[in-house]
């Protein structure tokens, strides 16, 4: 078994990804015009190259920062990048989109990423792979050394539907209102690898997971395991991928916010000697559940005692206990955004009053797109 190593970041520092799907500006529907636009950062402003990723399809383009050490600094970095994509998007006749998934978009006119990586995925997961129209926002945070990786990860579990509920921009699918805040979390834990981590006591335990994985064929590659939160080994952060997409700064902004405080507390917690509170996996998994079917309206569970309370009134004192830690990390007034969510509603409940006012689907994606002003 080959040792993992763990490059561990000698700061908490911030990283982000945030996913956009491509819409044509008439129609609102998903349009596969990434390679476009990819062309034209090379030929424009090929500097920005590495913050402009591709995704598995061509309707999807990912913006990414450098490393950051505070939720401003990694905000202001996706603003300088979105101004340049917009520009070339207006161009090409498209807006960004970033919600967790498309109203009414078809699966079956969507077009493949070029790569053998991505052909393996749709070859492997079939039916399952090719209905992966989901875009959602990753955070990373850095963490100084393996040893406090996974007893984070695990404690972290207990937040994972207060960041689900508030995130949550996915209730539509296919043209019709799922009943789900986020059906996004429901599709992507189809895909073999994706979903809940496994709670291991010790590296050692995820480096034998992770041996078993390759040896079965399961793997090529540790990216390749695409948990809700996993370790990012080479990059020494713990990576959370929870969140639905997100529609507008101010939001992102707010969770990015609340994701850092979090590590960093739980961080600082484990390293005063402090045993992390964690939950059993059956636990976690249904809230995860009561997060994607209620949202904000989610009573959720809290401990190991199955202590349950409604997660709008859990964040209330989450917010107020954190408070120390964001004047640490200078992101007070982010994380003030998070009531913000709560008071005016999460965008799952914005995107379906829009659509109790109008019955149209269209005017769905085009609050979406209006909200990114």
């Amino acid at each position: 078994m080959s040792p993992i190593e763990f490059d561990g970041s000698p700061t908490p520092t911030l990283g982000v990804e945030w996913e956009f799907a491509l819409t044509d500006k008439v129609t609102g529907d998903l349009s596969n015009s990434a390679a476009a636009l990819f062309a034209a950062v090379g030929e424009h402003h090929p500097d920005r190259e590495g913050k402009i990723h591709k995704e598995l399809l061509r309707n999807t383009v990912e913006l990414v920062t450098g490393i950051c050490r505070t939720t401003g600094e990694a905000i202001a970095d996706l603003t300088d990048t979105l101004g340049v994509v917009r520009v070339l998007t207006e161009e090409l006749g498209v807006d960004l989109y970033g919600a967790g998934t498309h109203p009414f978009a078809q699966y079956s006119t969507q077009l493949l990423t070029e790569g053998h990586r991505y052909a393996e995925l749709i070859e492997r997961t079939q039916w399952w792979g090719r209905q992966m129209l989901i875009w959602g926002v990753h955070v990373h945070v850095g963490i100084s050394h393996r040893d406090k990786v996974l007893p984070i990860i695990d404690a972290l579990l207990n937040y994972y539907p207060h960041l689900l509920s508030l995130s949550s921009s996915s209730p539509m699918w296919a043209g019709q209102d799922t009943g789900y805040a986020s059906n996004r979390a429901m599709m992507f834990q189809q895909l073999p690898t994706a979903g809940l981590p496994f709670q291991f006591e010790t590296w050692d335990q995820f480096e034998g997971f992770v041996a078993d994985q390759m040896t079965t064929g399961i793997i090529d590659h540790l990216n390749e395991i695409r948990w809700d939160i996993r370790p990012s080994p080479h990059l020494g952060t713990i990576e959370v991928r929870v969140c639905d997409g997100m529609t507008n700064l101010g939001e992102l902004s707010a969770i990015v916010a609340l994701i850092h405080c979090l590590v960093v507390d739980l961080d600082r917690r484990f390293s005063a000697g402090e045993t992390l509170p964690t939950m059993a996996p059956w636990l976690v998994q249904e809230n995860k559940w009561r997060a994607a079917r209620y949202g904000l309206e989610a009573i959720v569970i809290l401990d190991a005692d199955c202590a349950e309370r409604l997660v709008t009134e859990d964040l209330h004192d989450l917010l107020e206990r954190l408070q120390p830690i964001a004047r640490d990390l200078g992101c007070v007034d982010e994380l003030a955004g998070v009531a913000s969510i709560i008071d005016k509603g999460a965008s799952y409940q914005r995107q379906r009053a829009v659509y109790r006012d109008t019955h149209s689907m269209r005017d769905v994606v085009a609050s979406v797109v209006a909200e990114l002003d």
